[in-house]
């Protein structure tokens, strides 16, 4: 029977036994490098039997287990069952594999578990560093302002309210938005779906943003979005802001920054770059070039935990304006003022550049795995899916039964299982059934999107473990599933 001991003057959360939590650490951390070093052999992903399901739901523990008895139920009920995304055959949501290092860097920040809002102390100066070292990277000026956030969405959040606040032509947070006053933002329809979410918790609507068509290459269309804004400001609008993307979700495709550059500069408009995706790619020499412009922009989001691998979470919010993006979030009760001693002092609070007040440790992984690694090797890694990429396109390519549906952007290929005889409802079918498939047999797990109404398998090779075979095993697969299901199409389809 497990009890609760008496309270006593002198307990904690602390082990009762250090021996023993050492032992058990250091148990996890060989099961750690052996799930890592072994993941090739494991599903990617696998079903959850229904009484582990059920095992969620059970009340609040209001009974103390050991340590031991937690790793254990740990073991049988998280860690078979997983999203995938650290094996080297997933290709689906473009998340990043993570690194060891990146995972060390994570258990240090939460042992030392300091508050990133600011302070005289070492992780303040650790995360300062990362922000310069990203300012870099990207080719910003020193005196760039940065935020290190949770992931893409909220960084494109802090550079658009940022962009909303010095645009809006008065002072916003004072006096909150004016009647007649429409702020209009524009991007193209291609952009991902968190700057729509940012500019309705900003208050300014989904009508707010506008969504330029595309090319055929699926990068916003200029003369359009030149058109739209004349427009706009004929009918007494108040354009803002232009998001260009390098990268987009569904295909990897990067606009035209600098002609985008030129536009905003000519048109006194806030140029924000969403880099979720390809900012980062700065580190490869193959895609710096198609970046040209990125360094340009007034604010760019940098995900972190895509093509650099760190663990969940971490991004970056970068702002040539370190002024206005001080000025839009800086509130110093007095319980927060600042000392010129002890630890209240330091001039650089990062809880001043964002919402949080409360901001984890975040930037200790990315200082230890950049170290680590070194940015050419991390660039060397971008060029090696960006290669498999074009490897797995002229795999397509020369297949009778397969077919390519965009142009490859960065890392990203978009194709289906095309056997020459099926209408356009029976091969979205058979391709939606054939990735499922591919799932529920754990072998593999691309992505997926709809162009033009086509279903597509879409391959992002984001994952820094895949292997050239890796790709040929995913179209013979494809393929035995496809014929399998040719004559089940009647049976799919209802």
């Amino acid at each position: 029977m497990k009890t609760t001991p008496t309270p006593t003057t002198n307990q904690t959360l602390d082990p009762t036994n250090w021996d023993e939590a050492r032992q058990l650490m250091h148990q996890m951390i060989d099961d750690a490098v052996d799930y890592l070093s072994t993941i090739r052999e494991k599903p990617i992903w696998q079903p959850m039997p229904e009484e582990v399901q059920a095992s969620f739901e059970e009340p609040v523990p209001r009974e103390a287990s050991s340590a031991q008895e937690v790793y254990s139920e740990f073991q049988e009920k998280v860690l078979p069952y997983p999203m995938g995304n650290v094996h080297p055959k997933f290709w689906a949501w473009y998340m990043g594999s993570g690194t060891l290092s990146g995972a060390l860097g994570d258990f240090w920040a939460s042992i030392m578990n300091p508050n990133l809002g600011g302070g005289n102390h070492a992780a303040n100066k650790v995360e300062a560093q990362v922000v310069k070292l990203l300012k870099e990277i990207m080719q910003f000026p020193t005196s760039a302002s940065g935020l290190l956030v949770s992931g893409g969405s909220m960084a494109n959040l802090v550079g658009l309210t940022v962009a909303r606040n010095v645009k809006a032509g008065y002072n916003l947070r004072q006096e909150g938005f004016q009647p007649n006053h429409k702020m209009i933002v524009y991007a193209s329809t291609e952009v991902h779906s968190c700057n729509q979410k940012a500019l309705e918790l900003l208050g300014m609507g989904t009508s707010s943003l506008v969504k330029i068509p595309v090319n055929s290459d699926y990068t916003i269309n200029i003369n359009a979005l030149q058109q739209r804004i004349k427009a706009d400001r004929d009918s007494g609008f108040h354009p803002i802001c232009v998001i260009g993307t390098s990268g987009t979700v569904n295909t990897g495709a990067i606009d035209d920054l600098n002609t985008l550059a030129d536009f905003c500069e000519a048109e006194n408009l806030w140029f924000h770059v969403d880099g979720a995706i390809g900012a980062i790619a700065m580190l490869s020499d193959i895609v710096r070039p198609h970046l040209s412009g990125i360094e340009r922009a007034d604010s760019v989001a940098i995900d972190l935990h895509k093509w650099l691998h760190m663990p969940f979470e971490a991004a970056c919010v970068l702002v040539k304006d370190g002024k206005g993006h001080k000025n839009t979030f800086s509130l110093i009760p007095e319980y927060l003022a600042k000392n010129t001693r002890g630890i209240a002092a330091g001039d650089l609070w990062f809880s001043e550049y964002g919402l949080q007040l409360s901001r984890r440790f975040r930037a200790l992984k990315i200082w230890m795995s950049l170290k680590e690694h070194g940015t050419e090797r991390f660039g060397d890694m971008i060029t090696k899916n960006v290669n498999q990429a074009h490897y797995l396109a002229e795999l397509v390519n020369e297949s009778a039964d397969m077919e390519q549906l965009a142009p490859i952007g960065l890392d990203i290929l978009c194709f289906r299982y095309n056997p020459g005889d099926l209408s356009l409802e029976e091969l979205n079918t058979i391709n939606k059934e054939i990735k499922t498939q591919l799932e529920e047999s754990g072998k593999s797990a691309p992505g997926y999107t709809t162009l033009d109404g086509r279903y597509c398998i879409r391959v992002a090779i984001a994952n820094h473990r895949s292997r050239k075979e890796d790709f040929e095993e995913l179209l013979n697969d494809i393929r035995q599933i496809g014929v399998t299901l040719r004559g089940a199409i009647p049976v799919l389809s209802q």
